[in-house]
């Protein structure tokens, strides 16, 4: 059936309509308004252009227009019955696509939940993938950016970020949505530019959210775990206090090794800080000093800058952990123990949460 017939289709029985107005000046009935509102959905069912429909619509009022209306309150009547008309029929085909963008968002959320948790058929996720863009024969990578409020994909901020993305990437397999309340990338593992633009982006965008990115694995299993992967560094950074914009699990890997055997860590930082918290004002000065210490790559003036602190009441302090702990700061083997130590102390809590 050619584009032409499926037109004339949907106009179907609006000649008669006009005729009878014409010659009555009565309004639509409510089965004939209820009518023109089911074509309008086929129609929409159907792809057709709404443009295209009203266009016909409009041609079909000049070409059976009413001989009977010749007066002003019979043509008034005819164009009164013709706006019922084509208010009925373009309200059915506005209600056919709400319906079916209902059915897309639906059919999308459901496809990103099965894709970040895994809990259908690999395969078949695969074979929906590519209805969104995606080619899951290929590695891929997830970057999720979280902001100070939770974000869901009608909030400004998603649509924000994604429009900038298809603006610089255009279609490049590459999706972009959220998941309980967090931005999220999926991108080929090859266009490692697409998700640094994207921590560029929802970063500025969150207002200064952190963004994690998760290395990259293939297949639909390699998504969830790239995924999993990047809201552990998510976790890792707020319980290491790291403040970059941006940080990937791949320069974390040492973090979930301390803390795989929970019992030997704990050991750890009770055996070599726990006598630091017979200090007057407990362990938490001392600790704060060591992690500073460390993270100034061991440099004292530019640790006691970070404290606050001159040089000489940092070295008094690194001193006094010396006595306590019996472990030296200076000494490269000592140095080790203790930073092993302060890592899982930041990773448990402690001292503020019992190992």
């Amino acid at each position: 059936m050619t584009t032409e017939q499926q037109v004339e289709d949907w106009v179907s029985g609006y000649d008669r309509i006009l005729a009878e107005v014409g010659e009555t000046g009565r309004r639509l009935t409510r089965e004939e308004i209820h009518d023109r509102r089911t074509l309008g959905e086929r129609a929409a069912d159907a792809g057709i252009p709404l443009r295209t429909l009203v266009g016909r619509h409009l041609a079909v009022t000049r070409e059976h227009w009413p001989a009977s209306a010749s007066t002003p309150a019979a043509v008034d009547g005819v164009l009164a019955a013709v706006e019922q008309s084509v208010d009925a029929f373009a309200s059915g085909y506005e209600r056919a696509q709400r319906m079916a963008v209902r059915q897309e968002e639906a059919a999308r959320r459901e496809f990103i939940d099965d894709l970040l948790y895994g809990r259908s058929d690999l395969g078949r996720i695969a074979e929906r993938a590519e209805r969104f863009g995606l080619l899951l024969s290929h590695a891929h990578a997830v970057a999720v950016a979280v902001g100070p409020e939770p974000y869901d994909e009608t909030d400004p901020v998603p649509q924000l970020v994604e429009r900038a993305l298809t603006g610089r990437f255009g279609e490049r397999s590459i999706l972009v949505t959220t998941k309980d309340g967090r931005l999220i990338c999926v991108a080929p593992a090859d266009q490692d530019e697409v998700l640094l633009y994207f921590a560029k982006q929802a970063h500025a965008a969150t207002d200064g959210g952190q963004v994690a990115v998760g290395r990259p694995h293939p297949g639909a299993g390699g998504v969830v775990q790239s995924y999993e992967e990047a809201l552990n560094a998510l976790d890792l950074a707020e319980r290491l206090g790291l403040d970059e914009p941006v940080v990937r699990s791949a320069d974390l890997l040492v973090y979930p090794v301390l803390t795989r055997d929970r019992q030997a860590i704990a050991d750890l930082v009770t055996s070599v800080l726990g006598p630091l918290t017979q200090a007057r004002g407990g362990a938490e000065p001392l600790l704060d000093t060591l992690i500073a210490y460390f993270d100034a790559g061991c440099v004292a003036a530019q640790a006691a800058r970070d404290l606050s602190l001159s040089v000489r009441a940092l070295t008094y302090r690194l001193a006094r952990i010396h006595r306590m702990t019996g472990h030296n700061p200076a000494d490269p083997l000592h140095r080790y123990t203790l930073q092993t130590a302060v890592l899982g102390a930041r990773l448990a809590g402690w001292p503020g949460a019992p190992l």
